[in-house]
């Protein structure tokens, strides 16, 4: 056969720098301090509620489309306990819908509300399902360069670069926050411009909003809480990285009634329906008390000081993240360049694996000399990986 098998626009893409270094962990005995999973399952009593739904028969067959109804009234409830004096609420009928996690929360919205050529706007570095699903829908992503700032040690968006980077074609702009993989959790002042452009220029915005719970200063402002974004956003979040249950990909979407109805229109006919038990583990999961939201945090910054100790101890520059579990590092004050054969060669130098910031961007040379590594592993985990790079700055 002549031609290609994959679609051309998916073939830059190639295998997922996650799989490469998975599997490079596992050859090498590395600790994986790449990939975003925990190395701890979470609440025994959510793990209990999956395995009564189990038992009863619940869920083994197909759910409702939109979701079980438990699962879609835990959505709604948890919006209005933790974001209600903001003003957000949602019917559980209309406009909450159940996703195969964020990532095909993702695609449905972007496959739904893009046509051919339509531009979208995605803050770079953005997670790389991002590209493929802008691609697969037709659309242009147009990246809005997030930069570090040494001095305060944190990446910033620069607001009228983002103004500019608007045009008659624009869409959607996919925004991110807390935002991986820079830890970055965007501030008032900048949703509250990014909210004036989306009014202004009559744009939808998609949400990607997984990390709400892992913010470590300040709070977490939901974008559709601001001034005239309710009725032009759609908020997605799932229970992977709130709970620690990243193989159950169960995630939702909350939005207007008309958006909520485009999305499932799209997302039929990609997973039709997913993670029947499961939906009513995390049911019960969203009714946890609030002192599992606040513990689940206070651990992690915990772990995200520890790691950051360790990686300055190692030589390299840390940029401090205020949300998500991810530690962006600049290799160069290490004498290195290059991410990418920095990460590759990094489980043969020091035992641990941590991935080039540059598969996330479109500018590569951005990126380059950045590196992020994973702080939701335990403490003894974020220790010995601490001890193993700090080889490097004597070597």
């Amino acid at each position: 056969m002549d031609r290609p098998l994959l679609n051309r626009r998916l073939a830059e893409f190639g295998t997922t720098i996650f799989a490469e270094m998975s599997a490079l962990a596992v050859r090498t005995g590395s600790l994986n301090l790449g990939q975003g999973f925990p190395d701890a399952d979470g609440p025994e009593e959510v793990r209990e509620a999956a395995v009564r739904a189990l038992r009863d028969g619940r869920g083994n067959q197909y759910p409702p489309g939109p979701g079980i109804p438990e699962l879609r009234a835990a959505v709604a409830a948890h919006q209005e306990r933790f974001y209600g004096h903001l003003g957000l609420s949602y019917d559980t009928d209309t406009e909450v819908l159940v996703t195969a996690g964020a990532t095909e929360a993702i695609a449905a919205s972007l496959l739904a509300l893009l046509e051919p050529g339509d531009e979208v706007i995605a803050l770079e570095p953005y997670y790389d399902s991002y590209a493929a699903c802008i691609a697969m829908a037709g659309g242009r992503r147009v990246p809005v360069t997030l930069r570090p700032h040494p001095e305060s040690g944190s990446y910033r968006l620069d607001l009228d670069e983002l103004r500019d980077a608007i045009t008659d074609k624009t869409r959607l702009i996919l925004l991110n926050t807390p935002h991986n993989p820079t830890g970055t959790v965007l501030t008032h002042e900048e949703l509250s411009a990014v909210a004036r452009l989306a009014v202004e220029r009559d744009l939808l915005v998609v949400t990607d909003e997984v990390y709400e719970h892992l913010v470590f200063e300040g709070e977490h402002l939901p974008l559709a809480s601001f001034p005239g974004m309710r009725e032009r956003t759609v908020t997605i979040s799932s229970a992977g990285k709130t709970f620690s249950f990243t193989g159950w990909k169960v995630g939702w979407i909350t939005a207007p009634a008309e958006l909520v109805a485009a999305v499932r229109s799209a997302k039929q006919f990609l997973t039709y329906v997913s993670a029947g038990p499961f939906q009513y583990a995390v049911a019960e999961a969203l009714a946890l008390p609030d002192s599992y939201f606040t513990g689940l945090r206070d651990d992690l910054r915990t772990k995200r000081d520890v790691l950051a100790a360790g990686l300055t101890d190692a030589g390299f520059q840390v940029f401090r993240p205020t949300g998500t579990y991810f530690i962006t590092t600049d290799i160069r004050p290490l004498g290195e360049t290059d991410g990418f054969a920095f990460c590759r060669a990094l489980p043969e130098r020091a035992g641990v694996v941590a991935i080039p910031n540059a598969v996330f961007y479109d500018h590569k040379d951005e990126g380059a000399p950045f590196v992020r590594f994973a702080f939701c592993k335990s403490i003894e985990v974020l220790q010995e990986a601490a001890g193993r790079l700090k080889a490097l700055a004597s070597g």
